[in-house]
């Protein structure tokens, strides 16, 4: 597959190219040596489109899950505790988890456990492959990688996404680069407030 666009929110990619010169090499070779054309397996069922090979997210995941996998990128998950009480929220959010726990009992409230995960982490960096629906993209960028930032585990999040001229043989609903990058502009230049690197990709 190759890179179609790269979109630096927060110095996301600056950062890289000065701090992390081979993870980024790494990056830009997983999605190098995907053959995309090995993953059109998928046939269509949607109307107007019956028994058409689309492009399968599901095999392609597993795919830079392997490949990512084999270069010492693992999953993570960051575990920390919730409260309504938007104060103690505040107090809590950036502490590490067993420490939210003990303040926000000792306050007499209910600590709720919660998890963020992430695809793939090295380096203080995390990956996010994502081929699902909108939402989900959405989360990854406002939420999840927000999350691991504040905790202080990473430095820079990034996601690569399908452009849209791949989107056109992929199911329908599948989130596509030109479409969450114009929602990050949007948001104006300090929101998400972690340094970001979204990739567009295509065969």
């Amino acid at each position: 597959m190759k890179i179609k666009y790269i979109h630096s929110h927060l110095n996301g990619l600056e950062f890289l190219q000065v701090h992390h010169k081979d993870r980024w090499k790494e990056i830009k070779q997983v999605i190098k040596n995907l053959n995309a054309n090995n993953y059109k397996t998928k046939i269509s069922k949607e109307k107007g489109r019956q028994n058409n090979l689309l492009y399968n997210p599901s095999e392609i995941n597993k795919t830079f899950k392997t490949n990512f996998n084999n270069l010492g990128w693992e999953e993570s998950r960051q575990t920390y505790y919730l409260t309504p009480d938007q104060d103690l929220a505040y107090e809590t959010m950036s502490l590490p988890s067993e420490q939210q726990k003990s303040i926000i009992e000792a306050r007499n409230k209910i600590a709720y456990m919660s998890y963020n995960q992430t695809d793939f982490l090295k380096d203080r960096i995390a990956i996010e492959v994502q081929f699902g629906k909108y939402a989900f993209v959405a989360y990854d960028l406002f939420v999840k990688h927000m999350a691991f930032y504040i905790a202080n585990q990473i430095d820079v999040g990034i996601e690569i996404i399908p452009t849209k001229a791949m989107c056109t043989e992929m199911s329908s609903g599948i989130a596509y680069y030109e479409g969450e990058v114009y929602n990050v502009y949007r948001q104006g230049r300090n929101t998400p407030a972690v340094p970001l690197v979204l990739i567009g990709i295509e065969p």
